[in-house]
């Protein structure tokens, strides 16, 4: 039986799989390789670039599209020689070699001799063009992995690809393409030698296109889901599929990672999949760190990243990130490639900020069981009351240890709300540059039913007017809640002018609509 994949390439007949190749433009692919380019494929991580060049390699070298040679390699363990050029150009031709003596291919055995004789610096081209010089059709390599090489190491590959360039097809590979996380010209490679920053699209200016290996589509999705209710007979409900997409957005690896607990039950059976069920898999899949949400959370302190993220998160305006940054962070996968800045999918929106806030939640004293009436409920004034009195007392020792401190306030305050309501709800977010704030939704199941909190944070901008903040703020919560069919809905102003006193700063009011019977937003003042 078949399984979902969250590691390594995709193997059809062991793993729930969409084609590989279906995934790409294959026709401009082979076009490129027709007319000898080099060029760049690029996506985040796991999803699914390994298994797009393996048929690719199997495809060229099969001769339905051509007559070709094509070698696959991946370059990851050149990564531990960090900027030791002969050490790391000894690891990647110990690669090629590999791989293509697996295919039968016994043209690269001499290239130790030809690193001792003249050295890493051309040992790399010099093997590619006997090599190339050698077969009898056209050479393609495929260079997994290319990001992963540092330094002088990854400016010595890529110079000494450029310097072949002009002798292909006869005597260099016709076509090289290099995969990774991320654009060659996201490279910013500090050259010890030079002691400098060399630039990846100078270093490798013989690049003819980058292509982006996208996220799964909703119908591949679908697809994928199918293939396991074809072959199990257990069912995802039709709530059941749309969460799966809404919260993944269709990033590979999450489809599959959610999925894969999602249809695992603790006693064993099989039944069908229901919404709720995505919902506590999502939840496992956050709390578990897996490494691939460990290896994403890791980039939140690059500078890059954080003049894209922290606006997000806070919903600001400022805008003090460039084109180059933006492409950077898209290139992770942590923003979605849209026209509206925002995080690439739920999920991710709830990983960063618990990411964020790990310690801080870790040193918060606080038990859900303080704010819980008799009957289960959660009492959510009593909650925000009380983060109101922690957040005066505390505010600065938190926020000053925060990376991201433009977004303090409202990471506090979910980190806050995140350990309390971990003991038995979930917290939904939304946020996005430029909607002026962010949005919390919480969850609560208890004795009577599910409570649903609407929880909406905005700064005190420095030249807008308390009481426009609050108006504006009001009917933004207002609006989230019809949308949410909230029970009860909070507006949290925090007040960062460090000039005004606290006991100016701090209140808390209700603000009623004139209309019949309205819900009241709460006003919290910080």
């Amino acid at each position: 039986m078949r399984v979902f994949n969250t590691e390594g390439p995709v193997r059809p007949e062991k793993h729930y799989s969409i084609a590989p190749l279906s995934r790409l433009d294959l026709g401009r692919i082979l076009s490129l390789i027709r007319q000898e380019r080099y060029f760049v494929l690029h996506a985040p991580r796991q999803t699914g670039k390994t298994s797009t060049l393996l048929a690719l390699r199997d495809l060229l070298n099969s001769g339905e599209a051509g007559s070709y040679r094509c070698v696959y390699a991946n370059v990851e363990g050149g990564q531990a020689a960090r900027d030791d050029v002969g050490r790391a150009i000894r690891a990647v031709l110990a690669q090629i070699e590999l791989r293509a003596q697996a295919m039968g291919d016994e043209s690269l055995v001499e290239w130790p001799q030809t690193l001792e004789r003249i050295g890493p610096e051309a040992a790399l081209g010099a093997v590619l063009t006997r090599w190339a010089a050698a077969s009898p059709t056209p050479l393609v390599l495929l260079i997994d992995e290319i990001d992963c090489l540092i330094g002088d190491a990854l400016l010595s590959v890529l110079r000494q690809l450029r310097a072949g360039y002009d002798e292909r097809p006869e005597r260099f590979p016709q076509s090289v393409v290099l995969c990774g996380v991320r654009d060659v010209r996201d490279y910013r490679i500090h050259s010890a030698a030079e002691d400098a920053l060399v630039l990846g699209g100078s270093a490798f200016n013989i690049k003819a296109q980058s292509l982006r290996l996208g996220d799964f589509t909703r119908a591949e999705v679908d697809t994928l889901l199918g293939q396991h209710t074809e072959e199990t007979g257990q069912a995802f409900s039709a709530e059941a599929l749309d969460a799966v997409w809404r919260q993944t957005q269709g990033q590979p690896w999450l489809v599959n990672a959610l999925c894969e607990r999602a249809c695992t039950s603790e006693d064993g059976s099989m039944a069908d999949v229901v919404e709720n069920d995505v919902l506590n898999a999502q939840e496992a899949l956050i709390l578990s760190r897996e490494t691939h949400l460990d290896q994403l959370a890791d980039k939140l302190s690059e500078a890059r990243v954080r003049r894209v993220v922290e606006p997000i998160l806070t919903g600001g305006e400022e805008r003090g990130f460039t084109a180059e940054d933006i492409e950077y962070t898209r290139d992770l996968g942590l923003i979605a490639d849209a026209d509206e800045l925002r995080i690439a999918n739920p999920i991710y929106a709830e990983v960063l900020p618990r990411e964020l806030t790990y310690a801080a939640q870790a040193g918060l004293v606080q038990d859900a069981a303080w704010y819980l009436d008799a009957r289960g409920g959660l009492d959510m004034a009593a909650l925000l009351s009380a983060f109101q009195v922690f957040f005066r007392e505390n505010a600065e020792h938190w926020i000053e240890r925060f990376d991201y401190k433009e977004a303090g306030p409202q990471l506090l305050l979910q980190a806050f709300l995140q350990r309390i309501v971990n003991g038995g709800g979930r917290i939904e977010r939304e946020y996005g540059l430029g909607r002026g704030r962010t949005d919390l939704l919480i969850i609560w199941p208890y004795e009577d039913g599910v409570q649903r909190f609407v929880v909406e944070c905005k700064l005190l901008h420095p030249r807008k007017a308390l009481e426009r903040t609050i108006e504006e703020g009001v009917r933004q919560t207002r609006g989230y809640m019809d949308r949410c069919a909230a029970d009860a809905g909070h507006l949290v102003v925090f007040d960062r002018d460090p000039d005004k006193p606290w006991a100016d700063k701090v209140f808390c009011r209700e603000v009623r609509e004139e209309r019949a019977v309205p819900t009241p937003v709460t006003v919290w003042g910080m």
